[in-house]
């Protein structure tokens, strides 16, 4: 008996199925299989019961549950003692972050990282923030730069700052980037929007400025990336909300707008799973990063 053994076992108990609990742990069904097997081998004892496609734990497996708990939670505390010097820490990194933060904020902060940690292999994905969410529970990524509001009951929360979402439409002539008109709600009335897809964090802080303001919009299409919409009403499709760092630089085919007496954001955090042992590679990242990331605003 291993204690990689008692955390398979652990994530089959926390799983309604075998097959859950096997994407979870990235390995397949039958190997999860053959460990559980093994392991009930070596205690001699009945772990689980099939019922139709579900698994049952007997008495003896909610016992081992309770013990198992503690074994990996000291193992955990063992670990992180003797691998608290993060120049040591070999362990790929996995940091995750949307595209657009990528892209117009995460420039310095990462060439100012790479220098600062320059052991560590740290990879980047690049996704939205169901997705990061998702991979952060699942142990996939390390820490993941988000928008809020998510549930934080298993992720610790580092708030950054507020990012302004401003009003785009085309425009006819090239206009000045500092520009920020004014519009009244009376004026969204059926013109054709440009919209992030309704699963994205984003949408559902801009649909809900639509609500408060009581404007059903005309979404007409919508996109993933920024800088497609961003050419798009440049094109004349329509209106759209953006992030106002992704509105900056060179002037443009379109005009940017604040509703008046409104001022419309999303906020950004970092975000790690919460945990007794945490890596301390990640602290010092999620620290390192934090600060970066203040310092040009």
């Amino acid at each position: 008996m291993d204690v990689h053994q008692l955390e398979l076992f652990l994530a089959v108990m926390d799983s309604p199925s075998m097959t859950r609990a096997a994407e979870k742990i990235h390995l397949s069904p039958g190997a999860v299989s053959l460990q559980l097997h093994n392991l009930a081998d070596e205690l001699h004892t009945e772990l689980f019961v099939r019922r139709g496609k579900r698994l049952i734990p007997t008495p003896a497996a909610l016992r081992l549950a309770e013990r198992a708990k503690e074994v990996v939670k000291l193992m955990g505390h063992i670990q992180q003692e003797f691998e608290n010097d993060v120049t040591k820490d070999m362990r790929p990194f996995h940091f995750a972050t949307g595209v657009t933060t990528l892209i117009y904020q995460l420039g310095r902060p990462l060439r100012q990282l790479r220098a600062r940690f320059p052991q560590a292999e740290i990879r980047i994905t690049v996704g939205v923030t169901e997705e990061m969410v998702a991979g952060l529970l699942d142990r996939r990524f390390d820490l993941a730069l988000i928008s809020l509001p998510v549930p934080e009951d298993n992720l610790q929360i580092i708030p950054l700052f507020d990012e302004e979402l401003l009003i785009v439409r085309p425009s006819m002539k090239k206009t000045a980037s500092s520009h920020i008109g004014s519009l009244r709600p009376a004026e969204l009335e059926n013109v054709p929007f440009l919209l992030y897809p309704k699963r994205s964090n984003v949408r559902r802080v801009i649909d809900g400025f639509f609500k408060e303001i009581g404007v059903q919009p005309k979404a007409q299409m919508e996109a993933d990336d920024t800088e497609a919409i961003k050419r798009l009403v440049e094109s004349g499709f329509g209106y759209s909300i953006l992030p106002e760092h992704a509105l900056r630089g060179r002037s443009h085919f379109f005009q940017k707008f604040r509703v008046e007496g409104r001022r419309l954001t999303r906020k950004l955090a970092l975000a790690v799973v919460r945990t007794d042992s945490p890596r301390k590679l990640t602290e010092s990242i999620a620290n390192f990063l934090r600060e970066a990331l203040l310092e040009q605003k």
